[in-house]
């Protein structure tokens, strides 16, 4: 790769990470260009994989920091190859790790310029020669891009973009990706959650959480979940949830293990474990299990209450998922989405100028379901 080009690194680290799954696609590992839509420089003509023929808006980031160096640029829309699929984007998730890694404080660091983004839905625009699974028009959504999402066009792997149901609008396909395969690997890969088993979702008002309310309850489980807020109680409430409770409020534990009858939850599904992995530890039955889905610094734990109850503390990372697990999960999400059981919750709603204050408000605002980015 040479200098001025910029890697594709927006696929792999889905959920907590996302980063690297559309890298694997260059398998000469030479020249070519794949980069987050910026421009590319000191690039034969002949192998750019980017045509001049067409110009497109993306947001590009050329140094770490706040939100503001979210920046839109003119760059060229980039080319299938292989078994790649060039699609126009009509919507795009926007996930949490994105601002760590925009921000620079993550511990991996795309070389820059780069283009976040990971979750896109839209209308396939053209396939490279060797693909064969989708062809111009037709719907689809992604867990990764090349190129990256945050654009009018991205280029993503055949084998991580999926048809959208009918019944699913291009939002809410663009809140597929992360949230649901995130919560499916956390409850059934990594938990191991049954039917009949009691689960709390803590921190059950983002995306994450209302998939995996959604996907417990379509399971069979017994779903009780927390939020900050009486809108996102309201919100985790009519998605499933048996039982809500406010963890803001002083003594919602207590309630929590009243509607056990005592006894404790078999499953948590974790969203900030530096705030709530000690909380999480009383509140499991015995061999009880915590998944933790996210994290945003040290804790500390004491590790009696671990042995006391012989539970179980579950890191959850979606970029280990294999090729099996990852057909399983798109068979079971797709069958709930076109059964119903299943249905994506937009929240708020952002232009792709309005990158900047995306990433400010997913940080900083009471998760209510997912934030995309319309194009």
């Amino acid at each position: 790769m040479r200098a001025g080009c910029v890697v594709g690194l927006c696929s792999a680290f889905l959920s907590v990470l996302c980063v690297v799954w559309g890298e694997k696609s260059d398998a000469s590992g030479q020249g070519s260009c794949e980069g987050g839509g910026a421009r590319c420089e000191d690039v034969d003509l002949e192998q750019d994989r980017y045509t001049t023929a067409r110009a497109m808006r993306a947001v590009v980031v050329r140094e770490f920091g706040g939100p503001e160096v979210l920046k839109v640029e003119e760059v060229a829309v980039p080319q299938a190859e292989g078994k790649q699929v060039l699609i126009k984007v009509s919507a795009v998730g926007v996930n949490p790790v994105e601002t760590y890694i925009r921000s620079g404080t993550h511990n991996i660091k795309p070389p820059l310029p780069w283009t976040p983004g990971c979750d896109v839905a839209g209308v396939v625009e053209e396939v490279g020669k060797e693909a064969t699974k989708f062809q111009k028009g037709d719907r689809v959504f992604t867990r990764g891009s090349v190129t990256g999402a945050y654009a009018e066009f991205t280029v993503a792997e055949e084998d991580t973009t999926f048809r959208l149901a009918d019944r699913l609008s291009f939002q809410q396909g663009a809140a597929i990706g992360v949230p649901y395969m995130t919560a499916y690997r956390a409850l059934f890969h990594r938990t191991h959650g049954k039917p009949g088993e009691t689960v709390l979702i803590h921190g059950a008002s983002g995306g994450v959480g209302l998939a995996a309310v959604q996907l417990a309850k379509a399971h069979g489980m017994v779903v009780m979940g927390t939020a900050g807020s009486s809108e996102g109680m309201e919100l985790v409430k009519k998605n499933g949830a048996a039982h809500v409770f406010n963890h803001r409020e002083e003594g919602y534990m207590d309630k929590i293990m009243a509607a056990t009858a005592g006894v404790g939850v078999d499953l948590i599904i974790e969203m900030l474990a530096n705030v709530n992995l000690e909380k999480d530890l009383e509140l499991l039955a015995r061999h009880g299990r915590v998944g933790v889905v996210g994290n945003r610094g040290p804790t500390q734990i004491n590790a009696r209450a671990a042995m006391t109850k012989e539970t179980s503390i579950i890191g959850v990372m979606l970029y280990h998922m294999d090729a099996k697990e990852l057909g399983e999960t798109v068979s079971a999400l797709y069958a709930g989405f076109t059964q119903g059981t299943l249905t994506p919750v937009v929240g708020r709603e952002y232009s792709l100028e309005q990158a900047p204050e995306a990433h400010k408000d997913i940080i900083e605002t009471k998760a209510m379901g997912k934030v995309v980015l319309t194009i």
